[in-house]
């Protein structure tokens, strides 16, 4: 982390310095995806909340990671995470 380092505290006569060292926090999931059930042809939208904004998450299906495309829209709005699955199949499920 950029503020991780040492500190200096200056009195003109004396010195002390201290180490500061940041703790990174897991990213945890404070909303967890549900189910859904979506029509045929229509659109789909799964959303889970994270503990840290913007932080970057990856959507996968069946392990393979879903890149964007005209069928699929992934947006990251502070700490909501949505896929958006436009167009549904029975092949998406």
């Amino acid at each position: 982390a950029q503020d991780a380092g040492e500190y200096t505290c200056d009195s003109g006569d004396q010195q002390t310095t201290a180490s500061l060292q940041v703790k990174v926090l897991p990213v945890l999931f404070n909303k967890e995806l549900r189910n859904i059930e979506t029509e045929e042809g229509g659109t789909a939208v799964l959303r889970c909340e994270v503990s840290k904004p913007d932080a970057p998450v990856e959507w996968r299906k069946g392990g393979v990671v879903i890149e964007p495309s005209d069928k699929y829209e992934v947006k990251l709005k502070g700490s909501v995470a949505e896929l958006i699955i436009r167009g549904v199949e029975p092949d998406d499920c």
